[in-house]
Order: structure tokens, then sequence, then C-alpha cells
């Protein structure tokens, strides 16, 4: 099993700063989870990353992140199992962003019904990507505070 914590959390904050946005990267690819990582943490983002469904299950109870852009195609658990059980313990408090080399309608559409609320083909635009989560989870609060 990979340690969840790849990146080192934000050790410190001002008194007068809110929390950093946390973010849950998943992927099975390692190498792409780390990247879009980096970017995120560059962009002032807490993340976290996991490399399987269970890792992730595991790092979204403890982490508690305000995003989570998951694979979809996971060992252990699929990134829609994933989704569902992130979904249920915390319901519209986080934004779901499936990231995925899945992209029939019948994939987009399974996304919805798992709970996504975005669903991006790989490779994913990062520049709508960083648009959705500066619109939806900025980097420098807390989702909905």
């Amino acid at each position: 099993m990979h340690d969840a914590r790849i990146l080192a959390p934000n050790a410190m904050h001002s008194p007068t700063r809110t929390p950093r946005c946390r973010v849950l990267v998943v992927d099975d690819n390692e190498d792409a989870a780390l990247s879009l990582a980096m970017m995120l943490d560059v962009m002032g983002y807490d993340v976290r990353t996991a490399h399987d469904g269970l890792e992730a299950v595991r790092a979204a109870d403890e982490f508690q992140p305000e995003a989570a852009l998951l694979d979809i195609g996971l060992p252990s658990l699929s990134g829609y199992d994933v989704a569902r059980h992130i979904r249920g313990n915390r319901g519209d408090e986080v934004l779901l962003v499936a990231i995925t080399g899945w992209g029939t309608a019948e994939d987009v559409k399974r996304s919805e019904e798992a709970g996504f609320d975005h669903h991006f083909t790989k490779p994913a635009d990062p520049d709508r990507l960083r648009n959705i989560l500066l619109a939806e989870c900025p980097p420098d609060s807390v989702r909905g505070s």
C-alpha cells in the first residue's frame, strides 16, 4: 500500500488565514497522480494522493477533502464506488471530478449516477480543471465557509 501523504501538509498557517482547500487526487498511475498533485500544490491546495480504490476511501475518510479528482479504472474499487462512498459520507460538501480515460456517453452517465459533479476524459484540459477548482474550491478557503 502506498502512503496517501505524498505531499506534506501545509505545516504553518497564519492565524488570520483559513486552511487551504483540501484536494484528494486518485489515480493508479502514480506519475499522473503526482504530477497533478504537484500542480495543485503550486496553486495553493493542500493535496493528498491515493493509487487504488480502497486507499482512496481510507484517505477520503481521514483527510476529509473539499474536492476529489478520481480516476475511474482503479484497482480494488472503481472510481464510481469511491465517489459513492464519499458522496454517501459527505453529501454535497465535496466536489467530485472524474478524470479518466473512459469518455463514452455511457461513462459520463455512470459518472453522474455515481455522484460526480464533472467528468473529464484524459488528458484533462488543465485550464478547464483549474477554473472549476478555483470557482468551487478556492485554494485559500475551506469550501462552504
